[in-house]
């Protein structure tokens, strides 16, 4: 699958960057979603995807992704990529809930349907593609499983974008009925020793220490970093927004 130049999103969502963004005053963190989604629209957004006013700063790219619906074919790519570099900058690993798009902002989340069967999924946008056919999403093997299309190799799909307080909310109550919790994973390392640096570095700023959760498949371990869990939208804002000023501008919720 071909890559484009990272993306540097700075939202509450995906692996880890290196450059740190004003996150405002971490004493008085907002008490809901409705504030939650007003802080997260001033944050600022890389220029590949970000719209931009006449004196060329960064706005809110919720309006337009929040109209976004559309049908069409959607495949899933697994093995052949797992555990290579994203269009994101973070590696992929076939067993997230990610996905490929063309458009979609990079890290953005949207909630997949499969129209055969009504099976729902809520993906996070962390690389580019499908580049061919008619194909309009390229899906990560889980979230391709759980839609029951993984042995098709394809299937009609429909993509609505959604916020990110929606998708919390989402991946809660689905975590709910699981007997399960909703963490926050701050990044994803083909290496142990790069797990544990980033541990390292979030635990010597007072911030809960993360754990370390190896992946294997054929023999390639991925490492994600994960912190929680997660139990309010406004309890996740102010941790990402504490990371933020570590550098760590791109984290993921995950069950």
């Amino acid at each position: 699958m071909s890559r484009i130049i990272p993306l540097l999103l700075i939202f509450v969502l995906c692996s880890c960057s290196s450059e740190a963004v004003k996150t405002g005053n971490l004493s008085t963190p907002p008490s809901d979603t409705t504030a939650l989604t007003r802080l997260y629209s001033k944050l600022q957004i890389g220029s590949f995807d970000a719209q931009h006013n006449s004196d060329d700063k960064p706005v809110s790219f919720f309006p337009r992704i929040k109209r976004y619906l559309k049908q069409g074919i959607a495949s899933w790519y697994g093995p052949g990529f797992h555990g290579k570099t994203t269009a994101s900058g973070e590696i992929y690993d076939m067993y997230a809930m990610t996905a490929a798009h063309k458009t979609l902002p990079i890290s953005s989340y949207a909630r997949v349907t499969n129209l055969e069967n009504q099976r729902s999924v809520i993906v996070r946008i962390n690389d580019r593609g499908p580049f061919h056919g008619d194909r309009v999403l390229d899906l990560s093997y889980a979230a391709a499983k759980k839609l029951d299309l993984e042995d098709a190799g394809s299937g009609a799909v429909e993509i609505k974008a959604i916020p990110p307080e929606q998708a919390l909310a989402q991946l809660q109550n689905t975590a709910t009925t699981q007997n399960k919790n909703v963490y926050l994973q701050v990044g994803t390392f083909s290496t142990k020793k790069k797990a544990q640096k980033l541990q390292n570095k979030i635990a010597a700023h007072h911030l809960p220490q993360p754990k370390i959760l190896p992946s294997t498949h054929k023999g390639s371990t991925l490492y994600r970093v994960q912190m929680g869990p997660v139990k309010s939208p406004a309890s996740a804002l102010n941790l990402n927004m504490q990371l933020a000023k570590l550098g760590v501008t791109m984290t993921q919720f995950v069950n």
